[in-house]
């Protein structure tokens, strides 16, 4: 017995040493091949190799960014200046007339179109006398203002290149609270930028930033120069345009907006196919229920928009719409405040006619009405009639 165990033993020994000396030697035989690289203090280690083409980890956002990251420009824009000097006379005497001081903007912009069409913010472009967009390739050229709507605060730009990259457009309307997004731009100008978050909210209005407002809110790092870029899914598909951040800083505070994809399709198809963004408008001054107004006007009413005006021979007076109606639904939608009656109205087709529900003190009342085609506001400080 005790025979065995020596040879055992021996055994256990020689083949230990055997392979001590083959992963010290040849550790390749084990399937392990090192890759030797030097560092800065001379010292030679091995490192595990990165297969060329190898999937991303789990969890990494790599896919999506390199779909979108290639259809996200920066725009460069300049604009003439005031000229200072012809009002103060004291300038003149000192420095002379030194004429109109050039002004310049940074922005972003997403090829949405293999004809060249580029979607951004309007506040971008806005005044701008040129507009130079760089691609991703690095490759610039100028662009051209195809047509712009300031009461969403887009625009639509145009250049002439070939092989543009095209973003694919997302459904912004699946959109939930909590699903992870991109914000793609270029901030500060300091080159295309890539930020992560999540939906924190939906449906934002009443921010006082456009006339129709239905943002979506993201605590992906949105900052200046991100304006008009892309705000995307894990899948690399647009869900909206990065317009707007509050911050007290100027920088991002976790709280951005972007305008729904859902939104700039409506205003690209106007601006392409008509040069100008059509929408619906009925004549009424609308506002939200308060105790007050109830009160004043005798409204019954828990929910909807209060009417509390409304224009001789427009299109609601003509089908009977009177001041102290309360609007419950348009075209079978409910509406619950004066920003959901706005877009609702406003995506209404001219000479389309519509039913309106409506309460009239204790009675639920039923009318059709035939909306006009919405005049453009007056000035950019006017409040627009919806």
């Amino acid at each position: 017995m005790r025979r065995y165990w020596l040879v055992f033993s021996q055994a256990v020994t020689v083949l230990l040493a055997a392979y001590f000396v083959v992963m010290t030697m040849k550790p390749e035989w084990l399937g392990s091949r090192p890759v030797t690289t030097a560092t800065s203090s001379g010292i030679s280690l091995n490192e595990a190799p990165t297969p060329v083409g190898a999937p991303p980890p789990v969890g990494s956002f790599r896919t999506a960014a390199q779909r979108a990251s290639q259809a996200v420009v920066s725009i460069n824009t300049s604009k003439a200046g005031d000229r200072p000097s012809a009002q103060d006379p004291w300038f003149r005497f000192f420095f002379g007339d030194q004429g109109a001081m050039p002004q310049s903007g940074l922005g972003s912009g997403v090829i949405i179109s293999p004809d060249g069409f580029i979607l951004t913010n309007n506040h971008v472009v806005d005044g701008a006398t040129e507009i130079e967009v760089a691609l991703n390739d690095s490759r610039k050229t100028r662009a051209k203002v195809i047509g712009t709507d300031p009461e969403t605060d887009l625009a639509i730009l145009k250049i002439n290149l070939d092989r543009l990259p095209v973003i694919t457009l997302g459904n912004s309307d699946a959109l939930q609270v909590g699903d992870q997004v991109l914000a793609i731009g270029n901030p500060f100008g300091v080159g295309q930028t890539v930020t992560s978050g999540i939906v924190s909210a939906l449906g934002r209005n009443q921010l006082g930033i456009n006339t129709f407002e239905n943002f979506i809110q993201t605590d992906a790092a949105i900052n200046p120069g991100n304006s008009g870029g892309a705000l995307v899914d894990v899948n690399g598909n647009l869900m909206g345009i990065n317009t707007a951040i509050y911050s007290r800083s100027g920088g991002s505070m976790g709280i951005g907006f972007a305008i729904p994809v859902s939104t700039a399709k409506l205003v690209l198809e106007g601006i392409v196919k008509d040069g100008v963004v059509t929408r619906g408008w009925i004549g009424v001054e609308p506002a939200d229920l308060s105790p007050e107004l109830m009160e004043t006007f005798g409204v019954r009413a828990r929910k909807g928009v209060l009417i509390t005006g409304v224009l001789q021979n427009g299109p609601a007076a003509q089908a009977g719409v009177k001041p102290g109606d309360v609007v419950v639904q348009v075209g079978g939608k409910d509406v619950a405040n004066v920003s959901e009656l706005l877009s609702t109205v406003a995506s209404l087709k001219p000479g389309a006619a519509t039913p309106f529900k409506l309460q009239r003190r204790e009675d639920n009342v039923d009318v059709t009405v035939t909306p006009g085609k919405r005049p453009k506001p007056r000035s950019p400080q006017a409040v627009p009639q919806r």
